[in-house]
């Protein structure tokens, strides 16, 4: 009865997952724009704010995140009436006491009250029916950012808040111990406070009232819920961190005010709930901001198509991954492919690795860098023949034919491309150690080596296609999984503008696009040989004779 049915393959099964996972998220995150429905206006919490009420906003600081008496707060900033209804930032200064500079906490409280309160008495809200309050805090321990000089002795510091003296050059000493002070986190001040408040005229039914949304009601003597006052916590980004030192006694604080609607504002609601449990799991505060970042620096539409490429992003990576694996595992000569690109991807993935670990950059980014090194140094061990037999490693020396061909190619390749690559690396180097500064010579060194992946990385692919050229073929290359990164390369453009990396990682990433339009242009160039063997260990001939025997 099963006689002639095939079982799905992988790849078919992986993209039905795929499609089916995409679309149960967006029909979730579609629920949360959703207005509840109420039946009887009897069953739903009215909003207060679609009477348009007339509203103050009074901003207080203090060293305490719960004040409880009359003078634990100090006035920042009032504004009655308050235009809820419209966009706004304000600049205000805020002094920051003693206790704050020597390592100390400093938090805002806003409320939002009637208009003829008291700013004075503050402490009385529980007497004041129509008035809801929240707060933010506005200092937090940071390590802060290492100092740079320059290697060759010259001051080059670019610190911020540093005091320089030109007079008394820094030392070796001087430098270890501003090292070791960089290390240990002080506190910093956060800059700028975002703020909305929910102006749709949404009624919540009692007996199903969301849930993220419960714990910020509410209600007056009329049962009519308050307005939802929420301080925007995806928004304070480290960027935005001043560090606060002995002698700044005064600094800005940016607060800015948005209105927000009720979807959106469950949405965010829910993106921080999901943040909060991160930071157990071992998400470092430079991984969390730049989640942060990919929310608060977008637009709710450039949001949801950021999602989308971001799933179709490791469906690519997936499926590159198990036909390169696929490729390379039944690859037995290495007729037509390059040694020295393949040797090359291994030392410039391990240099970018090292390069972006030493950045400090994101786990977003890291993790598939590192994952990829491990890939390409697989591959040095199939392309050079190396087997690992007990605890020592054996080099096959024997080589055939085509693959004495290819390595000849290959010989003449790198030394034309060695003229040109060696004295830019040089000159490079020289460059950035006399007019760059750098936090230590291990920095320097990495970022030289870096800079010239980055720069003339795109380089060694020319050994391949000199290769391709002597042999008019691209039949012996990988294009499936090609293809498949060549999809990823492009999705990494948009990313190269959502997610925070160094600017040399986020050029490379267009430097590429112009490596994948030459290799496609090549396979329109070059007729198909099938007399080559293609990625599965076969020859065109052999697979339309198998295909006339089935």
């Amino acid at each position: 009865m099963l006689e002639g049915y095939r079982l799905p393959s992988l790849t078919t099964v992986v993209c039905g997952l795929f499609v089916a996972y995409i679309l149960q998220s967006l029909w979730t995150l579609g629920q949360l724009f959703v207005h509840p429905s109420c039946p009887a206006p009897s069953d739903c919490y009215q909003p207060l704010i679609a009477q348009k009420p007339s509203l103050q906003l009074l901003a207080y600081t203090s060293p305490y995140r719960s004040p409880s008496r009359p003078n634990d707060l100090e006035l920042l900033h009032r504004l009655n009436p308050f235009p809820y209804d419209e966009p706004r930032e304000d600049v205000l200064e805020v002094s920051l006491p003693l206790h704050v500079r020597k390592n100390g906490s400093l938090f805002l409280h806003l409320f939002l009250t009637p208009p003829h309160i008291d700013p004075e008495g503050w402490y009385e809200l529980d007497r004041w029916e129509h008035s809801v309050y929240s707060f933010a805090p506005l200092t937090q321990y940071h390590v802060p950012e290492a100092s740079t000089f320059n290697l060759l002795g010259e001051d080059m510091n670019k610190g911020k808040d540093t005091k320089k003296d030109s007079s008394k050059p820094k030392t070796s000493s001087n430098k270890q111990e501003e090292k070791q002070k960089t290390q240990k986190a002080v506190t910093h001040f956060q800059s700028q406070v975002t703020f909305n408040i929910l102006t749709d005229p949404v009624g919540l039914p009692k007996h199903d009232l969301p849930y993220d949304l419960g714990h910020a009601l509410r209600l007056d003597s009329r049962g009519r819920y308050l307005p939802i006052l929420h301080v925007d916590s995806l928004s304070a980004r480290i960027r935005d961190l001043v560090e606060v030192t002995p002698t700044l006694k005064r600094t800005n604080l940016t607060l800015k005010y948005a209105p927000v609607s009720y979807g959106k504002l469950r949405l965010w609601m829910q993106f921080e709930g999901a943040l909060r449990p991160m930071a157990s799991l071992g998400f470092s505060a430079k991984d969390l901001d730049e989640v942060k970042g990919v929310f608060s620096d977008t637009s709710l539409y450039f949001l949801f198509v950021t999602f989308l490429v971001a799933a179709l992003h490791m469906l690519f990576d997936f499926l590159a991954f198990k036909n390169d694996i696929a490729f390379w595992r039944g690859r037995t000569s290495m007729a037509g492919l390059s040694p020295s690109y393949v040797a090359w991807r291994a030392i410039s993935q391990a240099i970018v690795f090292l390069y972006l670990l030493e950045e400090n950059t994101s786990m977003l980014v890291l993790v598939p860098a590192g994952v990829g090194g491990i890939i390409e140094l697989w591959k040095v061990t199939k392309a050079f023949h190396i087997r690992l037999e007990g605890w020592r490693l054996k080099v096959e020396h024997s080589i055939t034919s085509g693959e004495s061909a290819t390595r000849a190619l290959d010989s003449q390749g790198i030394r034309y491309l060695s003229y040109l690559l060696y004295p830019l690396l040089v000159c490079g180097a020289v460059y950035s150690l006399l007019y760059t500064p750098h936090r230590s010579w291990y920095s320097w060194l990495i970022n030289s080596l870096v800079n010239g992946v980055y720069a003339f990385g795109f380089l060694f692919m020319l050994p391949q296609l000199f290769i391709n050229y002597k042999l008019k073929s691209v039949a012996h290359l990988p294009w499936k999984t090609f293809m498949y990164k060549a999809f990823n390369t492009f999705i990494d453009d948009l990313f190269a503008f959502v997610i925070t990396m160094p600017t040399a990682h986020r050029v490379a990433c267009f430097r590429d696009d112009v490596v994948f339009l030459i290799y496609l242009f090549q396979r329109w160039l070059y007729p198909v040989d099938k007399s080559r063997v293609n990625e599965f260990g076969e020859t065109g001939e052999e697979a339309t004779q198998k295909e006339k025997k089935e």
